[in-house]
């Protein structure tokens, strides 16, 4: 034993030998969720057809399972542990079935490619909390407290508002996609980007900002902020407004972008245009603009 003359750490030594838990006595685990993470990861057909956007998504709930399970055997992961860690993301019920849903894609990646040995999928039959209501539209006495909000949540904010992306891609937006009264979008499903209308708005509140890096929203100097951390901030932020604003999420302020655009008076195609939406979403969120708010905007292009 490797002692170096240290008592404590002989005492140490002599007893992880005595119950086996020596380095040198433990046999290394086989078929762990860091090698099945891996392989799934590195698997060209399926990384092939996914987005970049859903490859970020799964890479998050992956990064979970990793933190506590790297080097455990898949093989000794119990339907109760399942069921138990999806319990306690309760608070976070989509998150929680996003957890529940890798789970069993690994598991059943393992299986149906690997030909790994796991048996019964115990994440298969768990309830899901299931779909929740739509996201609501930020409320404007909302909107008006974004300039006490944290920098990197009232930019954020900006971000997905002003132009009308999803709120990972928004907050994963360079500085060079932004060039005058144009920038660049990205539509993460659909895996394309097209050239919008930068509103004014949100040209001027980026000329505010101090330049740290490639994005808008910089790590670094090369790297984003994450969704997660931007996320965290924000519902520690809502939390302290108080139980008015705990049915707002960050998604919302997507859905104000539809409906100011639709009260501007824009057509289903130019929301489309801007947001990357479909059309039924598109047509949904029509219904929640002001009805005053369009008839002025149609009196005024008749004029």
């Amino acid at each position: 034993m490797d002692w170096q003359g240290q008592g404590e750490r002989l005492d140490l030594l002599y007893w992880q030998c005595e119950t086996g838990k020596h380095d040198k006595q433990v046999t290394p685990a086989k078929y762990t969720w860091s090698e099945l993470i891996e392989a799934w990861r590195r698997d060209p057909r399926i990384q092939g057809r996914l987005s970049d956007g859903t490859k970020q998504s799964y890479r998050r709930d992956m990064d979970r399972i990793l933190e506590k399970n790297s080097g455990k055997d898949v093989r000794k992961t119990s339907r109760q542990a399942v069921r138990n860690a999806h319990t306690k993301m309760s608070d976070t019920p989509r998150k929680a079935d996003k957890y529940l849903q890798t789970i069993s894609l690994l598991w059943n990646y393992g299986v149906e490619k690997l030909d790994w040995p796991l048996g019964a999928n115990p994440a298969k039959g768990i309830d899901h909390f299931g779909k929740q209501r739509e996201f609501e539209p930020w409320p404007e006495w909302l909107i008006s407290k974004l300039p006490e909000a944290p920098a990197n949540v009232r930019t954020a904010a900006e971000l997905i508002l002003g132009t009308g992306q999803r709120p990972n891609a928004a907050i994963r937006m360079r500085l060079d996609q932004f060039r005058g009264e144009w920038m660049e979008v990205i539509d993460e499903k659909g895996k394309q980007s097209f050239e919008t209308y930068c509103p004014q708005a949100l040209r001027e509140y980026l000329d505010t900002l101090p330049v740290s890096g490639s994005h808008v929203l910089a790590k670094n100097l090369t790297q984003p902020l994450g969704y997660d951390a931007v996320e965290k901030a924000f519902r520690a932020w809502r939390n302290g407004l108080g139980p008015e604003a705990k049915p707002y999420v960050l998604h919302g302020l997507r859905k104000l972008a539809i409906i100011r655009l639709a009260e501007a008076g824009c057509s289903d195609a130019q929301i489309q245009a801007v947001t990357g939406q479909s059309a039924e979403m598109v047509a949904y969120y029509r219904k929640r603009a002001s009805r005053k708010a369009l008839s002025k905007a149609a009196h005024e292009r008749q004029q």
